[in-house]
């Protein structure tokens, strides 16, 4: 059983936007989505706030023709984040930068971040999401994922870098939340 992960917090926050999407009610395949838009969109965020990105005015990507998404979307909120959706014949599925973003690519993201803890720490963060219905989910779990992120050094210097994940804290904070 895995006791720590060195990772960076983008995949931790990927997985746990996941693991709260598909606690919330999402396909597997619409979570995995959700959840890599929900670290992209905060990547996005703080690499403003740090002058690591432009704003508004950077020139915008032109996503591949095959991914590109269609002009019908929705918002879903995961973790405070309100991320567009649009319908695929695969499923609904994320969209950032008007490209959809692939579930089968996430996965491919996960499991080269995590290696081999990737189910450990998934089973983890599923029974810390488990403990709480999905209402108070949907309004906690940012918090919580606040609560167990790996420590990195404040501003430039923490972008990117790796840090201890503490999966046993996550699984601490499961027990904890079941006994209240």
């Amino acid at each position: 059983m895995t006791t720590t992960v060195q990772v960076n917090r983008a995949p931790v926050l990927t997985l746990w936007a996941t693991v709260v999407a598909e606690r919330l009610g999402h396909p597997h395949e619409e979570a995995l989505s959700l959840g890599r838009a929900v670290a992209g969109l905060n990547a996005q965020s703080k690499g403003r706030r740090l002058g690591i990105y432009e704003g508004k005015d950077e020139p915008a990507r032109k996503a591949p023709a095959a991914k590109k998404a269609a002009t019908r979307t929705r918002l879903v909120e995961i973790l405070g984040r309100q991320v567009p959706v649009t319908t695929t014949k695969q499923g609904d599925r994320a969209v950032l930068k008007d490209a959809v973003i692939e579930p089968k690519g996430v996965e491919r993201y996960l499991a080269q971040k995590f290696g081999d803890a990737l189910d450990d720490v998934t089973a983890a963060m599923k029974a810390l999401a488990k403990a709480y219905t999905p209402r108070q989910l949907g309004s906690m779990a940012y918090v919580l994922y606040e609560r167990f992120r790996p420590e990195i050094p404040a501003g430039a210097r923490g972008w990117g870098a790796k840090g201890p994940l503490d999966v046993a804290r996550i699984r601490a904070m499961a027990s904890r939340a079941d006994e209240g």
